[in-house]
């Protein structure tokens, strides 16, 4: 999982909730973030048309859709990010070791199948499901 991923759930949580048009500065004073990795995430949900832009003095960034219409599972296939991957391989392919040189690829595929399972599990949750949950724990 990458810190763009959050970065992009919060700043459409946050559009949403604000229901304006907000320039990057706005949104990574909030998100706690630099504007400069706000616009890159930006930029890849625009791609993919989560969200719309206005350009000029009062421009930024606005909701394109209900957040009820984006999920979680759509943030992930704008950003092109694996919820579960390896950083790190134990063992190594040129060694003798059965367990050494296929401990590899055996994760692998586990994490690959984890990925799949969370990426099906966060098409199920919603920009508007985020909100309502923070709004929950702030009651």
């Amino acid at each position: 999982m990458t810190s763009e991923f959050a970065i992009a759930v919060h700043a459409l949580v946050y559009l949403h909730h604000k229901n304006a048009v907000l320039s990057s500065e706005e949104l990574a004073e909030n998100i706690c973030t630099n504007s400069a990795r706000v616009r890159k995430v930006m930029a890849k949900l625009k791609k993919k048309e989560l969200i719309g832009t206005k350009e000029g003095i009062k421009g930024g960034y606005h909701m394109s859709l209900d957040a009820s219409e984006i999920t979680l599972g759509d943030i992930c296939e704008a950003l092109q990010v694996d919820i579960v991957k390896a950083a790190w391989r134990s063992g190594s392919m040129d060694m003798d070791c059965m367990i050494a040189s296929g401990m590899a690829g055996v994760m692998d595929g586990i994490y690959a199948e984890l990925d799949e399972i969370c990426k099906k599990r966060l098409k199920g949750i919603t920009i508007q499901d985020v909100e309502k949950k923070v709004a929950g724990c702030k009651k």
